[in-house]
């Protein structure tokens, strides 16, 4: 009988004991470090880009996005371009659109023979909503001497009007098709890289018919990917 309480009174014990280490194991903290972890990696996103933090957010894209060649392709033919890192902020942004297949959803829609081809808008509902998700923001001029508005040049296309510190469209670029260049831009709109190969190309775009507004009559769909 004796014997008997004393099991009872041992496996009381061991369950009193059992259920205090269960709790103590609840209450142990998260590291410091896997909560800052996880606090960062909730904060940075993807699409956290918008027209108040332009400058700060591709500072850091650039940093951990060090692409430089893309590949246009068209019905016409390929175009390669290089970006310069010279134009740290254009690059990335360039890019960023590249890797978010805004440029898919465009066109080259302005063609002006024996002067440029201009590309990176639409008429279509997806571009215009890629747009206002970022909210339409504006890129400030990066102007190098050495970069000049020279045959196969690639430039971000800007306002005129109403527009006195000649910010860039991140969206708009153009290509000069002329031979001789187009340097009397210079310094009005952001050089950014150049075209390395793909010029037939360009002037096959040149070659097609457009409407009084030079927007061609028929469209000239892109898709831009990244090469190295």
């Amino acid at each position: 009988m004796k014997r008997s309480k004393l099991l009872v009174l041992l496996i009381f014990v061991f369950a009193i004991l059992n259920c205090s280490e269960k709790k103590e194991k609840k209450s142990i903290p998260v590291p410091t470090k896997r909560k800052e972890k996880l606090i960062k990696k909730a904060e940075k996103t993807w699409d956290s880009l918008h027209k108040n933090n332009v400058e700060s957010f591709f500072t850091a894209y650039e940093k951990t996005n060090k692409e430089t060649k893309v590949r246009i392709q068209t019905a016409y033919g390929t175009i390669t371009l290089r970006l310069y890192n010279d134009t740290p902020i254009h690059r990335a942004n360039f890019i960023f659109l590249t890797k978010i297949k805004y440029f898919d959803k465009t066109v080259f829609y302005r063609i002006a023979k024996n002067f440029v081809i201009q590309g990176g808008n639409s008429d279509g509902y997806d571009a215009m909503k890629s747009r206002y998700k970022y909210g339409n923001y504006l890129i400030k001029p990066e102007f190098r001497p050495n970069r000049k508005h020279k045959y196969g040049a690639l430039a971000a296309a800007r306002e005129w009007e109403k527009n006195p510190d000649k910010l860039s469209s991140p969206f708009e670029f153009y290509i000069v098709q002329n031979r001789k260049g187009a340097h009397h831009l210079n310094n009005e709109h952001t050089v950014f890289g150049e075209v390395i190969s793909g010029w037939e190309t360009i002037d096959k775009i040149a070659e097609l018919k457009t409407d009084v507004k030079e927007w061609p009559l028929v469209d000239v769909n892109m898709k831009v990917e990244i090469l190295d």
